[in-house]
């Protein structure tokens, strides 16, 4: 057994895909997600694993996401992770709370952030996940279907906002050319 697989417990999850990444994120609700960028290859990454298992263990109720940078480097790229172990914490309709590289000497950094945001939130609002920006960029690097995804429906509520100025500003225009015309008219009669 190699050494990212080993340790690893249930609320740890190996993420294959920039799909598997998004929705799962997309389906954690209010439960503390903590995706965890390594490569086979890093020795800091080697040295934090059992660190990171032993995390696991004591916060049963977040969910850690395990992205193997050699396996998903150009969904890495996209999503601006140049450095190992790096760490993104996301929570329901808050999005992205932190991120950081961390190493075996610097763990506390991730023990105190697991500690702020670890505590059981209630969100109001749909699941943020990645920025649109980040899904952006994946979907344009063939990372990720488009169609597949739910993404915040921001360009939709936009789109109605201008269909309905539009239809304000075409109101408006009526209404002038009625009162034009009932002027003209008006002129016309006193002619």
């Amino acid at each position: 057994m190699r050494w990212w697989e080993k340790n690893l417990k249930p609320n740890m999850v190996k993420i294959h895909s920039a799909e598997e990444l998004v929705c799962s994120l997309q389906n954690a609700g209010d439960r503390l997600v903590i995706i965890v960028f390594y490569s086979p290859g890093c020795g800091g990454c080697k040295a934090l694993h059992p660190k990171i298992c032993q995390l696991a263990k004591q916060n049963p109720d977040s969910i850690f996401l395990e992205v193997n940078y050699d396996e998903l480097k150009n969904m890495c790229h996209c999503l601006n992770i140049h450095v190992l172990p790096f760490f993104r914490f996301y929570r329901g309709s808050e999005g992205r709370l932190c991120s950081f590289s961390c190493t075996f000497a610097t763990i506390k950094k991730l023990k105190n952030t697991l500690a702020k945001h670890g505590s059981n939130r209630c969100s109001l609002g749909p699941t943020k996940g990645l920025d649109e920006s980040e899904l952006m960029k994946l979907a344009s690097a063939g990372e990720l279907s488009l169609s597949s995804l739910r993404l915040p429906s921001l360009k939709e509520e936009t789109m109605e906002d201008l269909v309905m100025m539009r239809s304000m500003e075409l109101s408006g225009f009526f209404d002038k050319a009625d009162i034009n015309r009932a002027h003209v008219e008006k002129e016309g009669a006193l002619l």
